[in-house]
This record gives C-alpha cells, structure tokens and sequence, in this order.
C-alpha cells in the first residue's frame, strides 16, 4: 500500500502547493507587474477558479486512497481525513458561494479601480474578499495539519 500513501502525499503536496504559489507568488505578483489592477484581478481570479477545482480532485482522490488502502470508510474519522475534508467544504464554499458574489460585484462595478473609494459596491466586494482570502488561509492551515497528521501516520 506504499503507492497509495505516495499519492495521497502527492495529492496533498500538489493541493498545499498552488495554494501557497497562488497566495504567495500568483496574486501579488500579477499586481505588481500587470499595469490594470482589473486585469490582475482576472488573472487571479481565472487561477483561483482552476485551483479550487484542481484542490476538490485532489481531496476526493486523498479520501479515495485513504478507504483504499485501510479498506475500510472507517479511515474517513482520522484526524487527516477531516482536515482533508475541512480543507475540500472550504474550498467548495470559497468557489461556489464566494467568488460569484465577487465576479457580480466586479461586473455590476464595471472597473474596480474606477470605483469611488467611498462606493457601497467597493466595501461589499472588499468585505467578500477578505472572506475569500480567510477561506484560502483556512485551506492552508487545514492542510498543514492534515500534511502533520500523514507524516505522524507514516511514523508509526
């Protein structure tokens, strides 16, 4: 079952990994270097959409790989599981409820940085992305537990 554990290491690294290069590197890297603060905004948001996704196959794969090699759903109530599980509700929160009342603000704004500083819409979406950006933060977390919890398991 070695090949099994790899993969759900692998899953997890590949999940754990665009998340922090999305954070760290991505997003403030585009609005740095792409002059429109609302093209940045796309791209960022173009790869945030592709992650979430990508994060959701990993998580269903971890949890697959897991009942496969204890062969039993008995290995769901490990503490791993539920930060893998943890990591899977926030990500789909984050792409389904979040970034849509995102995109329609942006939308219904026209341009972000257009926007008077003092306008409703501008507080709402920045209210948004704070959600958003603690979402991440909680993947993050979630998924440095859950990377604690596999290296605990292959230790014993």
């Amino acid at each position: 079952m070695n090949i099994l554990r790899t993969l759900e290491f692998l899953a997890l690294g590949i999940w754990l990994g665009s998340d922090a290069f999305l954070s760290f590197i991505v997003a403030p890297g585009a609005f740095l270097v792409i002059a429109s603060r609302d093209q940045a905004g796309a791209m960022v948001g173009y790869s945030l959409t592709r992650m979430h996704w990508m994060g959701v196959v990993s998580g269903v794969l971890i949890l697959l790989f897991r009942i496969l090699r204890a062969r039993s759903a008995a290995s769901l109530a490990s503490p791993a599981s539920v930060c893998i599980v943890l990591m899977l509700l926030l990500t789909v929160v984050s792409q389904l409820a979040v970034s849509p009342k995102m995109a329609a603000l942006r939308s219904r704004m026209g341009s972000i940085e257009a926007t008077a500083a003092a306008s409703p819409l501008l507080a709402e979406f920045s209210r948004w992305h704070r959600v958003s950006v603690g979402l991440e933060s909680g993947v993050l977390l979630a998924g440095l537990l859950a990377l604690n919890c596999f290296v605990r398991e292959s230790a014993r």
